[in-house]
């Protein structure tokens, strides 16, 4: 009997889990559409416009968190609190002195929609949400999380459509996306190139059958292991090098696609509100999580009490309806959950950041912040897709820039720049990092300037030269 009812219930854990990750990974602009399409789909999902808490339902005050939710907030920590209402409009948010306050302006494409509008005719339509699911939970560098088999599983999808679709995205730019890992991507890239070449197909073999060996620079124990010499060997790495890139979603955002100017057509709403409280005197952190939709969902109370009045068929599929609904409302009130617990520690752990700027961030990555909450790391990294948090400053930025940790380097090489008395190489700059006691390389100072839009020092010369011309 008790294995029975075990069988019974995976099916609904598993439907449960996989509906869950998916609304996670939605922003609330994306998430509203879905709760929107759900209630016109199913007559036993309700929306009441009551302004009640989500977490525990009991009425609002007309503003602020909900009283009994955040009663055991001690005095340093923040109040982070699910809101019923809507997030206000870029339009209608300014600042106290009636000016629009500055805002980071969203990416004109991001990752997922660049590929998506690549892909879009060569995706069968019963593949978009597959691939659309994918995109959405590809790591920081582009990398699958979890392998095909769990995500054929966790989408309900074929291990066949699921390749197919991972083959389309891996082969389109910038290529190598959506593989295991780095060598995976490297090889998705040479497909690319001339097959017929001796130095292709050298640095294939590499790839195959010596990768950790490259990754050591052991160029003479490759040559002795591929039979071929040493001179070959060195020319096939220097090829790789040049010519591939290891981490491709790094590629896409490190291209130059960030806007040049300002458009207010890219600006967006927050997903999440941080502001201060100076009325209390200890500054606390106050974090409203808006609503996809203004007001909560249940289960019409109505259609369990019809239910014993109609036939058998009908009675089937009202149970059905409400087994929908049950399952919605549950996944939502998780994701809620988990959004609450993960802005709960991050704004406690980078309260400086939020507060003082780029400089002050804390190196943070998302598996620690998944081991501190006791989830998944792509739990993490589908919270902190394609969403915003809007600071006390009044910018809007990404979520996920709390955990880039080049931020506060970038940061300070803008600074470097800024006060030069004539432009710095990039050797210079490296020595200045130094002295500060932050140790990158030249390259890396180079990576970053560039990510930033600042040009090289000769450039950055001729334009001053110029410009003192006229």
């Amino acid at each position: 009997m008790l294995q029975i009812q075990d069988q019974s219930l995976r099916p609904l854990t598993t439907a449960h889990l996989a509906q869950t990750m998916s609304l996670l990974a939605l922003s609330n602009l994306e998430l509203r559409d879905k709760v929107l399409t759900e209630l016109a789909e199913n007559p036993a999902l309700e929306l009441l416009e009551e302004r009640v808490c989500p977490s525990c339902h009991r009425r609002l005050p007309s503003e602020g968190p909900c009283p009994a939710c955040s009663l055991h907030t001690g005095a340093e920590e923040p109040i982070v609190y699910l809101s019923p209402r809507e997030a206000v409009s870029p339009a209608k948010m300014s600042s106290s002195d009636g000016e629009q306050p500055e805002q980071d302006l969203a990416a004109p494409e991001d990752l997922a929609l660049y590929m998506l509008q690549q892909l879009a005719s060569d995706l069968l339509p019963s593949d978009r949400y597959l691939a659309a699911y994918i995109l959405a939970s590809l790591d920081e560098d582009g990398f699958l999380q979890d392998p095909p088999p769990i995500i054929a599983r966790t989408t309900r999808s074929d291990l066949t459509q699921v390749q197919r679709v991972l083959d389309l995205i891996s082969h389109t730019d910038p290529p190598g996306l959506a593989t295991s890992g780095p060598r995976d991507a490297l090889l998705v890239q040479l497909d690319l190139l001339n097959p017929e070449d001796a130095i292709t197909q050298l640095a294939r073999q590499i790839l195959e059958q010596a990768f950790i060996e490259l990754g050591r620079r052991e160029f003479d124990r490759i040559a002795h292991k591929l039979g071929v010499s040493v001179k070959k060997v060195r020319q096939a790495a220097a090829f790789i090098q040049e010519n591939l890139n290891p981490y491709p979603a790094r590629a896409f955002w490190g291209s130059g696609r960030q806007p040049q100017e300002a458009d207010p057509n890219v600006y967006h709403s927050p997903d999440i509100q941080v502001s201060q409280n100076t009325s209390n005197g200890n500054g606390q952190l106050v974090v409203e999580i808006f609503a996809a939709v203004s007001g909560w969902l249940r289960v019409n109370p109505m259609f369990r009490q019809a239910m014993p009045e109609n036939s058998e068929d009908v009675s089937d599929e009202w149970a059905r309806h409400i087994e929908r609904a049950a399952l919605f409302v549950k996944c939502m009130q998780q994701r809620n959950n988990t959004m609450r617990r993960l802005m709960e520690l991050l704004t406690s752990e980078q309260r400086d950041f939020i507060l003082h700027g780029d400089r002050h961030l804390t190196p943070m990555t998302r598996a620690r912040l998944a081991e501190k909450i006791g989830v998944h790391e792509s739990t993490v990294s589908r919270a902190v897709a394609h969403k915003s948090i809007g600071l006390p400053d009044g910018r809007i930025i990404p979520l996920n820039r709390f955990f880039d940790r080049s931020l506060s380097v970038r940061d300070r090489i803008r600074e470097i720049i800024s006060d030069e008395p004539k432009p710095l190489t990039d050797d210079g700059i490296v020595e200045i990092l130094s002295r500060d006691g932050i140790h990158v390389a030249r390259r890396t100072v180079a990576k970053y300037r560039a990510i930033e839009g600042i040009l090289p020092a000769r450039l950055r010369h001729r334009k001053a030269a110029r410009a003192a011309r006229i």
